[in-house]
């Protein structure tokens, strides 16, 4: 291996434990167990990054906002001989007619906030033969351009996908205010985790999917930790 790609290796792998130290470092300050998983945000990340980290073992589930890129990296492009060894999520809003390239695609589907879209995910795993396991995005702030159902709509919707034979329900996952403070920060995920407690109370669903609140990013995943998230999705901080 060049020096250079060394070097990087060596700076990635460093970020990864630091991310990874910090992480295991708020479980045990909030007493909770270190079953915390990082899902690495690799939309903008350079591709050899992304190599790296997960031919080190590092990377196991990794995130993508948009279903076109994500294909042309994952399915035919430079990450494709990797991709049997991650979990890939779809992050990003997703559109009904993106919906079946999606559900191709993606291992997970993390941002279902209405039942249209989650009908149109389940008519395609249909189709597929595919069971796909999705996230509820909660709206955790009053921002316009954000999406996710509020907490006060979460159980109707999680029920009402319930219903559905080819998507499993898993959690939640939500995207924080920005520039909240840290108190701010801890009510928002504090309300959160009192939903995911409140609709899933068991660690896995009977399918076998693991149930995960995704919860925090690069500026502010020790505080989701803290408060329960046991995905928080990672891309900055990692890939600098």
């Amino acid at each position: 291996m060049p020096t250079a790609e060394l070097t990087r290796k060596s700076a990635l792998l460093s970020n990864f434990q630091t991310i990874t130290g910090r992480i295991a470092a708020a479980c045990a300050k909030a007493g909770r167990p270190a079953d915390t998983e990082v899902l690495a945000v690799t939309k903008y990340a350079a591709d050899e990054d992304v190599k790296l980290l997960i031919e080190a073992g590092a990377i196991k589930s990794a995130g993508e906002n948009k279903v076109q890129d994500a294909r042309s990296k994952w399915t035919d492009g430079p990450l494709a001989a990797l991709r049997s060894r991650v979990k890939l999520h779809f992050i990003g809003h997703l559109q009904t007619n993106k919906a079946k390239a999606a559900v191709e695609t993606f291992d997970w589907i993390d941002g279902i906030d209405s039942f249209k879209i989650a009908a149109e995910v389940n008519r395609h795993a249909a189709a597929l033969g595919k069971t796909m396991p999705v996230l509820i995005q909660l709206k955790l702030n009053d921002s316009a351009a954000q999406s996710g159902v509020t907490p006060a709509q979460a159980g109707e919707l999680l029920g009402s996908l319930r219903e559905l034979k080819n998507i499993v329900p898993c959690g939640y996952m939500g995207i924080a205010p920005a520039g909240a403070t840290p108190q701010e920060l801890k009510a928002v995920f504090a309300e959160a985790k009192k939903i995911f407690d409140r609709d899933f109370p068991a660690k896995n669903e009977n399918s076998g999917f693991k149930n995960y609140l995704s919860l925090g990013m690069s500026g502010d995943y020790e505080l989701a930790v803290s408060a329960g998230s046991n995905l928080p999705r990672v891309g900055s901080s990692l890939f600098a």
